[in-house]
């Protein structure tokens, strides 16, 4: 009965959209993607270019991990210069893109799995205007983020991302904002500049993660840990592979999957993206 409650108000509040939006899993990288212009935020605008205008986008990033869930309710998320020892114009940088009361209200009832509250406080971080800013460079989209409940494990996130679903219907691209392989303790930051090197292991895990996410594999994904010791070298915290959890649940089994900025960096990231649908 609540879940019918809770389609119930979201059909009352937000008008269904002509146009099933796609979800999508972004591999972020360093901030200075945000202001760069390279081979993945080039990919971001041409992304942006072919895809309908949503309604809103709601954002789950690798960079907001809380106790319980949440979802940012004002009018106008702050922007979150959450990193330090970059150029003074990346702290710059503002991007003003409205939030949507009602759609985190449409959010946070949509979701019959956990309780969902209505932040004001939090904003959006760089894994979320890092990669928005070039895909709609207007700021006229509202953007949301959810945040990742980081004691749960990665089933409770997935069927979390299996309600989101609902909101595609209504016009909400719902992307997840992390990295595939993420392992900054193993960084080659002399290398960072060389799109494509990457260590055996990581090229190795990156095309064993595509593997599995085009053959919709989902427990195996939610399962990384048992896929051996270049899975444990690729996500040493899950923080940054949470999100794309959220993007497969959010998905579902059965969406045309397609990959873009294919790229390992620095030896342990790959920058690897997904477009579901």
């Amino acid at each position: 009965m609540s879940s019918l409650n809770a389609l119930r108000a979201l059909n009352n509040g937000l008008p269904d959209s002509d146009v099933l939006q796609p979800v999508l899993f972004i591999g972020h990288g360093s901030p200075m993607n945000g202001i760069e212009d390279n081979v993945f935020s080039r990919e971001w605008q041409a992304l942006g270019r072919r895809m309908t205008k949503p309604a809103a986008v709601l954002v789950v990033s690798a960079h907001w991990l809380t106790k319980g869930t949440h979802v940012t309710a004002m009018d106008f998320p702050r922007t979150i210069h959450d990193f330090g020892g970059f150029p003074k114009e990346l702290y710059e940088v503002q991007y003003p893109a409205p939030g949507s009361p009602a759609i985190a209200q449409a959010t946070a009832e949509v979701i019959t799995s956990a309780s969902v509250g209505l932040d004001h406080e939090w904003g959006l971080d760089h894994g979320a205007w890092t990669v928005v800013r070039h895909l709609f460079p207007e700021a006229t989209v509202p953007v949301l983020q959810l945040s990742i409940d980081y004691a749960q494990p990665m089933r409770h996130h997935y069927e979390l991302a299996s309600e989101l679903a609902a909101l595609r219907k209504k016009g909400v691209l719902i992307m997840g904002s992390g990295n595939m392989v993420h392992n900054l303790r193993m960084v080659a930051w002399d290398k960072l500049d060389i799109p494509g090197f990457g260590y055996d292991w990581a090229h190795g895990m990156n095309e064993k993660f595509k593997q599995l996410i085009a053959s919709s594999a989902h427990d195996q994904l939610l399962h990384y840990e048992s896929l051996g010791s270049e899975a444990r070298l690729a996500i040493p915290t899950p923080d940054h592979y949470i999100p794309l959890i959220y993007a497969l649940g959010a998905a579902g089994p059965s969406a045309p999957v397609s990959f873009f900025n294919d790229y390992a960096l620095a030896g342990s990231l790959t920058m690897t993206s997904v477009r579901f649908g």
